[in-house]
């Protein structure tokens, strides 16, 4: 009887399509971003006073001017590549400054990445083809100076204003793949 049980209370995740899935992975990233960044400005509290400035981190071109639903997802891949680069180069940089850290910003930040990495494997498997192989690894070298290189305080708000980018991104990725599914047949709401 608990076996059965089991099986009727997996059987709806488990029936859920690829892109059902890629929509929801997305939609728990953009909580889980806006969860850290909220853990940031509690750790950081001097942040309520400042506005970060400068436009998007992560911007891209498309090849034409009406992209369809499929290359839309295919820039977004490019665009979540970048942020996992981010991603990375933060927890570099916050390491390099301030050695490990523990608790709870830690642990979601954690997260954050773990679930970014599944949504390029996921956005991967929906677009990538024979033709074009998606890359999963994050987008850049981790090179480039953070806001001028003004110490600390630089570091600080470069920190705040790529959490922005993951939160603007994960948000985007949830309005294009929630299209993405509803053109493949999925339904209205996921």
């Amino acid at each position: 009887m608990a076996e059965q049980e089991k099986q009727e209370i997996a059987s709806p995740v488990a029936e859920r399509s690829r892109t059902e899935r890629a929509v929801a992975l997305a939609r728990l990233l953009h909580h889980e971003c806006t969860h850290l960044l909220q853990l940031y400005r509690e750790k950081e509290t001097f942040l309520s006073g400042h506005t970060p400035e400068g436009g998007r981190i992560v911007s891209l071109s498309p090849d034409t001017e009406e992209p369809s639903t499929e290359e839309q997802v295919q820039l977004l891949h490019a665009a979540l590549r970048q942020c996992l680069g981010l991603l990375h180069c933060l927890i570099l940089k916050e390491e390099e400054e301030w050695g490990a850290l523990e608790g709870d910003y830690e642990t979601m930040r954690k997260n954050v990445k773990s679930r970014l990495e599944l949504l390029l494997h996921s956005t991967k498997d929906l677009v990538g083809t024979e033709d074009r192989t998606l890359e999963v690894t994050p987008d850049t070298q981790c090179t480039e100076e953070i806001d001028g290189g003004r110490g600390v305080f630089g570091l600080k708000m470069w920190t705040y204003r790529v959490l922005l980018e993951l939160i603007h991104w994960a948000d985007h990725a949830a309005q294009t793949l929630h299209v993405f599914h509803k053109e493949r047949g999925g339904t209205e709401e996921v």
